[in-house]
């Protein structure tokens, strides 16, 4: 089912389907579908509360190199960034695979690929610009 979310920093949906989340929109998509009542929605007050939880159950990876990125993804603390290319070179991958990876990510912010930035600036983000400035300036005041 999908539920929306209304964030600090706007509205968000998510799908739920009682085991998993699947994905996450950073905007309304489907129903007015709302709940608290659930590991995602608690996992998001967490989130903009600023307090550390466990991730809720997610969807797996589509590839293993989706896999190795989330957990990539994961170690980068909330409030810093990456490069593609800092990332890439952990990861034994290019900038450019890197960044096809992340734009396909259907779980931003739960797997925060708004954490990358290019080595010149703010680089893309599959949600738009705005949001990963909103998400990594949240961050910061953490």
């Amino acid at each position: 089912m999908i539920y929306r979310y209304n964030s600090p920093l706007g509205p968000l949906s998510y799908e739920w389907d009682g085991e998993v989340c699947r994905h996450v929109w950073l905007d309304i998509h489907g129903p007015e579908n709302i709940s608290n009542d659930n590991p995602v929605a608690r996992w998001l007050d967490a989130y903009f509360n600023g307090s550390c939880t466990s991730l809720p159950a997610l969807a797996e990876p589509a590839t293993s190199f989706q896999a190795t990125m989330r957990q990539g993804l994961l170690e980068i603390p909330a409030g810093e960034v990456r490069t593609y290319g800092e990332l890439a070179r952990l990861l034994h991958t290019s900038p450019r695979a890197m960044g096809q990876a992340l734009g396909a990510n259907p779980l931003p912010i739960l797997i925060p690929c708004h954490r990358v930035i290019a080595a010149d600036g703010l680089g893309g983000f599959a949600c738009g610009v705005e949001w990963k400035k909103k998400l990594l300036k949240f961050e910061r005041g953490f």
